[in-house]
């Protein structure tokens, strides 16, 4: 258990110091961190629901962060080129998130040529019936996003490597909130870079 909370810990301070500079990024990290545990909550209740906003909100707001705010160019606080930080990116590096946000946009596509989906659902009969079938196959989606790269990560690394990284991103929505809580206050201020990373860097 001290290893796993130790790699659990190093993974987590990897991801906030490498793909996390930007106070933008950062509040969109509390505003999608606070949205997934709506999400998580919803999830007892409606699963289709759940999806839906853990895909369209949080999982919009997290990735655009990452996609247009989170500087590309020279990594100084790190000393990291922005491609070594891809290269060693243990789950979802900016390519493998385009693919999966790909996946995720051609979704629909299947369940508007077979509204059955083979077999899965009855035809949907409606707007609404659609998108709760679609939020079914996004949480679908979800699950195996995380399975698949877990099991990649256990065949790259071991399987403790896998296990903490599907550990880590479950639990991010907590951490995140935590971590991120007083970023939107600080880009108010007119804060745009975490400069704060720069004095953790040092220590």
């Amino acid at each position: 258990m001290p290893a796993f909370l130790a790699s659990l810990r190093e993974q987590r301070w990897d991801d906030h110091r490498y793909y996390h500079h930007s106070l933008v990024n950062q509040a969109l990290h509390f505003v999608s961190a606070t949205t997934f545990l709506c999400a998580y909550v919803v999830l007892f209740i409606d699963p289709a629901l759940a999806s839906l906003l853990g895909w369209l909100v949080a999982m919009t707001t997290r990735q655009s962060g990452h996609f247009f705010f989170e500087p590309k160019g020279y990594d100084h606080v790190n000393d990291a080129s922005h491609e070594h930080k891809e290269e060693i990116k243990l789950g979802y590096n900016l390519f493998r998130k385009w693919v999966l946000v790909g996946i995720w946009a051609a979704t629909p596509i299947p369940l508007l040529i077979d509204p059955t989906l083979f077999g899965l659902f009855t035809p949907h009969d409606g707007f609404v019936q659609f998108a709760r079938h679609l939020g079914l196959v996004w949480l679908g989606l979800a699950v195996a996003g995380l399975l698949f790269r877990m099991v990649q990560l256990f065949v790259l690394y071991d399987v403790p490597t896998g296990v903490t990284w599907a550990t880590k991103i479950l639990t991010d929505p907590f951490s995140d909130f935590w971590l991120y809580r007083k970023a939107p206050l600080r880009l108010l201020r007119g804060e745009t870079i975490d400069a704060r990373l720069v004095e953790a860097a040092r220590h």
